[in-house]
């Protein structure tokens, strides 16, 4: 037993071994068990192949399992898995898909709107009607754009603090996006402005707010903390985007254009290709050149160090599978954001709300249901760096990636997005990002802040339900004569 013990090979098995999936040792653990107890067993298949080489000896074929071809003992589950009749490996694939289907799905009570989606569909093919197609397609779309959240949680587990705060903005963003390239392609230039806008509004007041509240009440004893300097480079970055959607609009009213109709325009495509080269420069800064300036601030780090592995969050679905449904819930929304978009203008007569309180304020809440969510959660578990870089960091990806993006897609499909957006939803944003940015400038947070946040967004809510765009009914272009 003690040469066998000192065996290189054997201790460097048994090392692999305890280094492998808990699935693998548990397998291997049972049936080194079963040869100890009664070895003449013949009901051992496949795993006796596992240790017969034939010849009667204990010894490799494990290297079949462990063997990548090279000679170097490595974990190959494949030939674990497919081992006699393959049943076992479709039977672990078939469970992966229905625990996934089912964690995703079934998980949150949210999904009980679901099923609100498809009878958008139904009520549009049956009798058309709009404020219904609308409010259908809309509550449709929020548990989708709250699951692309969660599956975007999950894929950032695999990453980075920094890269998953981009991910869930990104992703988070994503249903926007998709409603203003449909708008975009209906001709609704203004539903396309507005919902952009509404989109940073929601997300520098509404979401920051509640999550700064959230967290205030459950961390009350004390101010919460979160890194000072990236609050500052990203309100360095929304007053910029003010700036390119402050000199349009000026242009427009005060009625100083070189070439009337064209140089407002013109100045909006410059900018826009000025703004996406400051993103992309940020992106660098913020992944490759700077990255010691966005590490999360931690409290206390001593307690934190010894509390590592409880708060260290286990993903739920793996990384391939977090991707498969990103894909899906995209391709939903996208279906559901079509329908939405052609049934705004019929929802604003039938329900007698203004367009321009539809696209600013009920579009952005459920587009950003999961930057919602998410960015609440992360408060209250005292990590306001991923609640900021949820929703600060998605404001600034609209007003820098976003609009810049849409003024671009509307430039190759010939129509004329511009910056202009008007002089009084400019000065509700420039007014936004300095009251966020006062907020920020201490580097802390607590439930008051929230509320005085909260507070505001339901000031501009009201503006907007009194507020009548006066542009919004001529954006969308008559239709052809036959």
């Amino acid at each position: 037993m003690d040469t066998e013990a000192k065996d290189p090979v054997t201790v460097r098995l048994h090392s692999h071994v305890e280094m492998g999936s808990m699935e693998l040792k548990s397998i291997l653990g049972y049936d080194d068990q079963g040869l100890v107890a009664a070895p003449e067993k013949k009901n051992e298949s496949p795993l006796k192949t596992l240790y017969s080489s034939g010849s009667g000896s204990f010894e490799p074929p494990l290297k079949a399992l462990y063997s990548s071809g090279s000679g170097t003992f490595e974990p190959n589950l494949k030939a674990l898995y497919t081992s006699g009749s393959g049943s076992y490996y479709r039977r672990v694939m078939k469970n992966t898909v229905v625990n996934s289907i089912r964690t995703v799905v079934f998980s949150s009570r949210l999904n009980l709107l679901m099923p609100f989606g498809p009878l958008a569909i139904v009520v549009d093919k049956v009798n058309s009607h709009h404020g219904w197609v609308f409010l259908l397609s809309l509550l449709g779309i929020i548990p989708l754009a709250e699951r692309l959240g969660y599956a975007t949680e999950q894929l950032a587990c695999y990453t980075g603090p920094t890269v998953g705060g981009l991910l869930n903005a990104t992703f988070g963003n994503a249903t926007e996006l998709i409603i203003s390239i449909y708008a975009l392609r209906n001709g609704m230039i203004r539903v396309v402005q507005q919902s952009l806008l509404g989109s940073i509004l929601s997300n520098m007041l509404l979401v920051l707010g509640c999550a700064f509240f959230a967290g205030g009440l459950v961390f009350s004893k004390r101010p919460q903390v979160f890194n000072k300097p990236t609050a500052a480079v990203n309100s360095g970055l929304l007053l910029m985007a003010v700036m390119g959607l402050l000199f349009p609009a000026l242009l427009h009213s005060t009625h100083t254009e070189l070439h009337f109709g064209k140089s407002e325009l013109a100045l909006s495509r410059f900018t826009s290709c000025i703004m996406l080269v400051a993103y992309a420069s940020y992106l660098f800064f913020q992944l490759k050149s700077q990255r010691s300036l966005y590490v999360p601030v931690d409290e206390g780090e001593e307690i934190h160090s010894d509390a590592s592995d409880d708060d260290n969050e286990v993903p739920e679905i793996t990384k391939c599978e977090s991707i498969i449904w990103l894909t899906i819930l995209t391709a939903w929304i996208s279906v559901l954001s079509e329908y939405l978009v052609n049934a705004i203008e019929g929802a604003s007569v039938a329900m007698n709300i203004p367009v321009a309180f539809i696209s600013v304020i009920l579009l952005p809440i459920v587009g950003n249901a999961a930057e919602h969510a998410g960015a609440v959660m992360f408060a209250m578990k005292d990590k306001l760096d991923i609640t900021l870089g949820v929703a600060i960091g998605s404001s600034t990806q609209i007003s820098m990636f976003g609009i810049p993006f849409c003024v671009m897609v509307g430039w190759s499909m010939g129509v004329s997005m511009d910056l202009n957006f008007q002089l009084f939803e400019t000065a509700v944003l420039f007014i936004t990002v300095l009251v966020v940015a006062f907020m920020l400038q201490e580097g802390t947070s607590n439930y008051f802040k929230g509320l005085m946040l909260i507070l505001c967004y339901i000031i501009v809510a009201g503006s907007f339900f009194v507020h009548i765009d006066p542009t919004a009914i001529q954006d969308k272009p008559p239709e052809p004569d036959d």
